[in-house]
């Protein structure tokens, strides 16, 4: 046995201290850098802060409307292509969905195939994918490009050769656990979700480090404090001490094992904070009356230390959800002034309708209001306690009743879902495509089968009231909570937006359509019709001094579902095929990547 004196030990100890800290802040500060290159696009959302802004201004207001397709690339997937692109210098990453293709596209050469990723997964996780094969994207770190595919399998690959460094399982979709969220890498670690609260499958964000994709920690969305990663009195819901296991004590028995609660939207990361943040979805199952109590914390915002894991704030927003709610969507990090006061604020564009401005330090709320005006199943959000004052004759649990309630506004899709908004700082607005769609909800009784659906309620959608349209395109002040203007669309803008230092405003609509308007005034300046409906994420880089613009077409998602999957009865895709049967006279399938310039 070899000793070491003390002040050798002390010597390897600080050294290995030194080397683990310079690996994570590499890590950390080398994508740090890279979001601050407009040129690129270097994550998911385009940075930590979710805000989808880009300072390139050659694409202006003014010369938007001669743009032109640049050059084009089929993806040779159907089903729906959500997310985008990744671009750092000549090289850009695009994804599919199922079976999860990556491909590296040399910029020099107007798309060439530089090296692809084909996975080979089981066909066997396809029906267990609630709303369509979807992938969200990819992210990058340490020379690695991240996939988390659908069976759940989190994948790191060479970003040059496009070679597997490691892999690793995150799920079992044997029970209903899938994939379909971008993941995202903070300090020397990875972050990742689950899908699969349509099977019981009870949510979590696992964070693995990025060197050889070990385990780092997992936090639960319900469960008791050791899971879900709370201390009772330092983690706080507006300001107090959420206490003792507040996971499983707002559960009946055990029902919080299979309490959903799942992680499949977006992440944001503030380096100053240090606190990663991400919504949770709905409770398992839809049929409220078998899951009495608040539900903690299905449908809530999480803040996160990255490190450890341990939560230091939560806010249910919509808690006993009875109308599948999902609290998924981004959390966009800005600061700003809000009631007249500097603050660094947290803005969320809830399924629920309602438009959240929170401080991101400590979690106190600051704004919630409607940001569609149809929005009825509750009337305000008491600002003391956080919650929605729910309208009785839109609970779908009534007199200890299972009973279809009609004329709920919004449906369970929302009046936003997962496509992300964006928010410039040169305008001090956040542009926010929507739903604008209601529905009819019937529960029923449903018992649990690993494997099998566990939803409980039948759904019909349609347009909501005053008119035929399906969705929206806004302007949106998160100080005062309205809608400065607002940009009515045949069917719900599932297309995620990009707003530019140019006064330029980007989205995809269901058709196919990319549009451009003005950041001010909501004005249209340019349109193109893609190949096949837009629910990808419009995305922009700079590359030999030229700026472009790309986004993925390829019909899907709980919207296109109909399409996608081939399904015809109203009420299948848990009420959207009615809703959206109209597509068809539009678009058609199909995987397809269009990249614009300005003409000379």
């Amino acid at each position: 046995m070899v000793r070491m004196n003390t002040k050798v030990m002390a010597t390897c100890i600080t050294a290995s201290a030194m080397l683990a800290s310079f690996g994570t802040a590499f890590a950390n500060t080398e994508l740090l850098r890279m979001q601050e290159n407009a040129n690129e696009w270097v994550m998911p959302n385009g940075n930590y802060s979710s805000n989808r802004y880009s300072g390139l201004d050659q694409i202006n207001a003014d010369n938007v409307g001669k743009l032109r397709v640049s050059w084009t690339f089929s993806t040779g997937v159907l089903r729906g292509h959500e997310g985008g692109p990744l671009v750092m210098g000549d090289t850009m990453y695009i994804h599919t969905p199922f079976p999860n293709k990556v491909f590296a596209l040399d910029l020099k050469n107007d798309g060439r195939i530089i090296w692809r990723y084909e996975p080979k997964q089981d066909s066997s996780v396809i029906p267990v994918m609630c709303c369509d094969t979807v992938n969200r994207g990819l992210a990058y770190a340490d020379g690695k490009i991240f996939l988390s595919q659908a069976d759940t399998t989190l994948v790191a690959l060479n970003a040059k050769t496009g070679e597997k460094v490691w892999s690793v399982v995150n799920g079992d979709p044997k029970v209903g656990a899938t994939s379909t969220a971008a993941p995202m890498v903070v300090n020397d670690k990875v972050y990742v979700g689950i899908s699969g609260g349509e099977f019981g499958v009870r949510g979590h964000l696992t964070a693995y480090n990025i060197k050889d994709g070990s385990l780092a920690w997992r936090g639960y969305s319900m469960g008791p404090d050791s899971d879900t990663l709370m201390d009772p009195v330092a983690t706080t819901h507006l300001g107090k001490p959420v206490g003792k296991d507040s996971g499983t004590n707002t559960w009946k028995g055990d029902q919080w094992k299979i309490g959903g609660g799942t992680t499949w939207g977006w992440f944001s990361y503030d380096p100053d904070l240090n606190l990663i943040y991400y919504g949770s979805g709905n409770p398992s199952t839809w049929n409220p009356m078998q899951r009495p109590g608040d539900n903690r914390w299905s449908m809530t915002i999480w803040a996160r230390n990255p490190d450890t894991g341990m939560t230091k704030w939560v806010y249910q927003m919509t808690p006993h959800d009875e109308w599948d709610y999902d609290g998924i969507n981004e959390m966009i990090l800005a600061d700003k002034e809000v009631k007249g006061k500097m603050r660094k604020v947290l803005v969320h564009f809830d399924r629920n309708g309602f438009g959240y401005t929170m401080d991101r330090a400590t979690g106190e709320l600051l704004v919630a209001e409607k940001y569609d005006p149809t929005v009825n199943w509750a009337t305000h959000v008491d600002m003391e306690t956080g919650r929605p004052q729910v309208v009785a004759k839109y609970s779908t649990e009534q007199n200890g009743e299972d009973v279809n309630s009609t004329g709920i506004c919004p449906a369970a899709l929302g009046s936003k879902d997962q496509q992300p908004a964006s928010y410039s700082p040169k305008t001090g607005l956040f542009y926010v495509p929507t739903n604008h769609v209601c529905m009819d909800y019937e529960p029923f009784q449903v018992t649990y089968t690993a494997g099998q659906p566990y939803v409980g309620a039948t759904l019909s959608m349609y347009p909501a009231p005053g008119g035929t349209h399906l969705g929206n395109f806004i302007a949106w002040d998160a100080d005062k909570g309205k809608i400065v203007w607002s940009i009515p669309e045949p069917f719900s803008v599932w297309s995620g937006a990009l707003s530019t230092a140019g006064d330029v405003v980007f989205y995809g609509t269901l058709e196919g359509y990319l549009k451009a308007v003005d950041a001010k005034t909501g004005k249209e300046l340019y349109k193109f019709k893609t190949p096949s409906g837009i629910i990808g994420n419009v995305n922009t880089y700079m590359h030999n001094g030229k700026q472009y613009i790309a986004v993925l077409s390829g019909l899907g998602g709980w919207a296109g579902i109909g399409m996608a999957a081939g399904l015809t009865n109203p009420t299948d895709g848990l009420g959207a095929v009615g809703g959206y049967a109209a597509l068809k006279d539009y678009t058609q399938l199909g995987g397809s990547l269009t990249v614009f310039e300005l003409a000379n």
